[in-house]
């Protein structure tokens, strides 16, 4: 009974969508804010509705409740409680749902907390939002439905593939849709925009929320996927340029230059073409990553599907969404204003570089993510595109953004010196030098482009210090007005300096990380040993242990350095007998910010018959830097995000009208 509720309230969501769209085109054009506001409560109903159907599905999963095909097909009931919950949105059909609430979620909140927004430009944004939102809803009730019973029901499910049944699983989608969904309201701003004709300045400053909220939900969700891959795939690494993990990061490299683009029309009212142009693009890719991920094209443990039929159905909706939003740009771009004009050196040429570098590094992650799939349509062969490719064309642009990043914030708008900004950054320049040298001279194998990157780093970390000192004039005046000042400091302004030392922090571990690795293998029985650089790994015993609803071999293995144990570790090879399918679980030593990696291999047969065990041993230097860095990089948004200014009204700034 409660999984027909769920398809009612799922259908329901559809026809509310619908009215959304409805009631907030007649309340524009009729210019009634009764209906307008209609169409506000539809939007909030909307996400009720979605609310109810998801909650009904997590009650399908959560009771085993197999005559739910979409249960029977990713679930069992010996599943601990956490991956039954988590289930839900492991699927195509559940993704969809989970994307779905997501979409509507952000409809209810522009719909109730945009009220700053112009009445008109509201009331066409949220049309758009619901128009967006039926679309989805309706791709889910006719193709996708989660809720379809079966007519023959199992007595057990076929459970979830069991690399997705992990902590950090169960939270990354939520994180990663968040992000990609949260430009959905950026997307109806714009398209609203462009409808009523008012990209303005006060415009950019009612985008930059949304925009620092997906941004910042967005790099939670890459970096925990990335920390699963790095500790449940047991490959020893964390990024593989897998197309998947490109079809989540191209939204938010486009992200990253939309941030920087609407700071410029806010504050000059400059660049209010180009900043349109992303906020369309952004949405845009996070729908191309649906596809991708959804369409079968793409052979990847992070896929959902592999359906071809409904591929086509989410490449449609793709076409038709961005396609109409990218016509709309065209035929009203001619017209926009130029907006303030700005000299070669200056913090608006600085962004401009920013959005030059960071869009191009998103066409390089986009040629060696669909090319692969052009080359096998046209000619048949399949070929892959790897990380050298990246590594040739990627790397080289943000290794120049790097450089720039610091000078950005120094210099003033309109026309900068470099000067000024130059001796602010001495000290960061002096460090970066003197690190990359540093790691040059004292760390073997010398390698010249990661001793490089050490000095970037240094540089980035560093250089967002130097100018937040800048700011509050620490060591140009009395201590007292440096203490007041930095009292006084905004809270984006500490977003920012959060941001870019985040920056500095992952091109630290990964340069060192993946620079200085080591790595070792070797089948030992109970009681020998591998080394891996100064490690001594020793076996001590491998131990059969049954799980909630695996077997395990579990072996217990004791790291040790300079004769003493530092750590023991547990590395499992795990067997689910309900879905035929065995893991690698990793032992993971934590030393200061390093980590000591190790993989227990399959079983094999040594000499006089005894049993052995492949055992595979890393040494990750400053590893656990990888991670943080990201996550100051997300604090830093949620802190901008916190600003008092990006909550005030901006309608008394003046308007670019097209």
């Amino acid at each position: 009974m409660i999984t027909e509720f769920g398809s009612f309230a799922l259908i329901l969501a559809l026809v509310l969508s619908l009215a959304q769209v409805l009631l907030s085109i007649l309340g524009r054009y009729r210019r009634s804010g009764l209906m307008a506001g209609a169409g506000e409560g539809a939007a909030l109903a909307t996400f009720g509705a979605l609310a109810l159907a998801f909650a009904a599905l997590v009650h399908a999963f959560v009771t085993s409740d197999f005559s739910v095909a979409n249960v029977a097909a990713n679930s069992h009931s010996e599943k601990p409680l956490l991956y039954r919950v988590s289930a839900t949105w492991g699927s195509h059909e559940g993704s969809m749902l989970l994307w779905n609430l997501a979409l509507t979620g952000f409809g209810a909140l522009l719909a109730s907390r945009g009220r700053d927004l112009p009445r008109d430009l509201k009331a066409v944004a949220v049309a758009v939002q619901g128009l967006i939102g039926s679309v989805f809803l309706a791709y889910t009730v006719l193709a996708s439905n989660p809720f379809v019973r079966l007519t023959d029901p199992p007595v057990e499910g076929r459970s979830l593939n069991p690399l997705l049944q992990d902590p950090a699983l169960a939270v990354h989608p939520p994180f990663l849709y968040a992000g990609y969904v949260g430009m959905s309201v950026v997307f109806s701003l714009a398209v609203a925009a462009l409808v009523e004709g008012r990209i303005e300045a006060a415009w950019a400053r009612w985008v930059r929320p949304w925009t620092l909220a997906a941004w910042s939900f967005l790099t939670v969700g890459i970096t925990l996927g990335a920390y699963w891959a790095y500790y449940e795939l047991g490959w020893g690494g964390w990024w593989f340029w897998d197309p998947v993990e490109n079809a989540s990061f191209m939204p938010w490299l486009v992200a990253t230059a939309l941030l920087h683009s609407a700071v410029v029309t806010e504050k000059r009212g400059a660049l209010p073409g180009w900043t349109v142009f992303l906020a369309i693009t952004a949405f845009s890719f996070s729908m191309l990553g649906a596809f991708l991920v959804r369409s079968g094209v793409l052979t990847s443990v992070h896929a959902f599907a592999v359906d071809p039929t409904r591929g086509v159905l989410l490449l449609g909706i793709l076409l038709a969404t961005a396609g109409s939003a990218f016509t709309l740009f065209a035929f009203r771009a001619p017209g926009l204003a130029a907006g303030g004009v700005f000299a070669p050196v200056s913090r608006e040429s600085a962004l401009v570089a920013n959005n030059i570098l960071l869009s191009a590094a998103t066409l390089t992650v986009l040629l060696g993510t669909l090319f692969p799939l052009i080359r096998e349509a046209v000619s048949g062969e399949a070929i892959s595109v790897g990380p050298p490719y990246f590594n040739l064309t990627f790397t080289p642009l943000m290794a120049i953004l790097c450089l720039l990043v610091p000078f950005g914030p120094l210099l003033a708008w309109k026309r900068g010196d470099l000067s000024p900004a130059f001796r602010a950054l001495i000290p960061a320049l002096v460090l970066g030098v003197l690190a990359g040298l540093a790691a040059l001279w004292f760390l073997t194998p010398r390698k010249a482009f990661a001793s490089l990157g050490l000095g970037l780093s240094a540089w980035l970390i560093v250089g967002a210090l130097a100018e937040a000192a800048q700011r509050i004039r620490l060591f140009r005046g009395p201590l007292a007005e440096s203490l007041r000042r930095l009292r006084g400091l905004p809270r984006g302004a500490w977003g920012t300096t959060l941001a870019h030392m985040g920056l500095g922090v992952f091109v630290l571990g990964a340069c060192f990380e993946t620079a200085w690795k080591l790595e070792a293998a070797q089948t030992l029985a109970p009681g020998q040993s591998l080394r891996v650089g100064a490690w001594e790994l020793v076996l001590k015993d491998v131990r059969i242990i049954d799980g909630p609803n695996y077997e395990a071999e579990t072996a217990r293995i004791s790291a040790l350095r300079d004769g003493r144990e530092v750590c023991a570790l547990t590395p499992s090879r795990r067997f689910y007998p309900a879905g035929g399918q065995t893991t690698s679980e990793v032992a993971i030593c934590t030393v200061n910010v390093s980590h000591l990696y190790v993989v227990l291999g399959e079983r094999r047969l040594g000499p006089e018959g005894r049993g052995v065990w492949l055992v595979r041993g890393f040494w990750n230097p400053l590893a656990l830097l990888i991670f943080i860095g990201p996550a100051i990089m997300a604090l830093g948004g949620l802190v901008s995000l916190t600003d008092r200014r990006l909550r005030l009204a901006a309608g008394r700034r003046r308007e670019i009208q097209p």
